[in-house]
């Protein structure tokens, strides 16, 4: 009985073979479990600055609810087509106001050691906010920057949905001396 005779595949095919499998496995890992984003704006400084880069976990919602003091990138409400991040202030049920810079969750003042730059934002009734203070309701977060007196956040546009949500920022690897968890 003679041996099993090998195959080979042409070194183009396998190559070929490789780069596919490869292109579609990294669709897979992008859509569904990690993406890399670019902070194009100060609004989040100190925590993030302009240019860092970040990783997110696009699975993470399908297991654990956002929580307060968490930084989530989602698609900006009145454009779609943009990105966020900002950090979850409120999460749905939460009573929120702001008076003078400081913002009350449920009657309470936070703690915000990330809030570097302080403005005296004090919110009133608005398209967004017909009432204050006001209810985050079902299926929605009340989002804010870091740098206040420079962010565009859910004072001015409202509310980020549940299926706004692309994840939670977990970790950043540019620039080199900055990599690390931003918190």
């Amino acid at each position: 009985m003679a041996a099993a005779e090998a195959t080979f595949k042409p070194w183009w095919r396998e190559t070929l073979e490789t780069i596919i499998w490869a292109f579609i496995l990294a669709m897979i890992i992008r859509t569904f479990i990690v993406q890399a984003f670019w902070i194009p704006s100060g609004s989040m400084i100190p925590t993030l600055e302009v240019g860092d880069r970040v990783l997110v976990a696009k699975f993470w919602n399908w297991f654990f609810e956002p929580s307060r003091g968490s930084l989530y990138v989602f698609r900006y409400p009145l454009d779609h087509d943009r990105d966020f991040v900002k950090r979850v202030i409120a999460i749905p049920g939460d009573k929120v106001d702001i008076k003078n810079g400081i913002v009350y969750i449920n009657d309470q003042p936070t703690n915000e050691p990330y809030v570097k730059n302080h403005d005296n934002f004090t919110m009133r009734p608005s398209r967004y906010f017909p009432s204050v203070p006001f209810t985050v309701p079902e299926g929605k977060y009340f989002m804010l920057g870091d740098n206040r007196p420079n962010s565009q956040d859910g004072r001015f546009w409202g509310f980020a949905s549940d299926e706004d949500l692309r994840g939670p920022v977990f970790f950043r690897y540019w620039p080199l001396n900055r990599i690390g968890i931003p918190r």
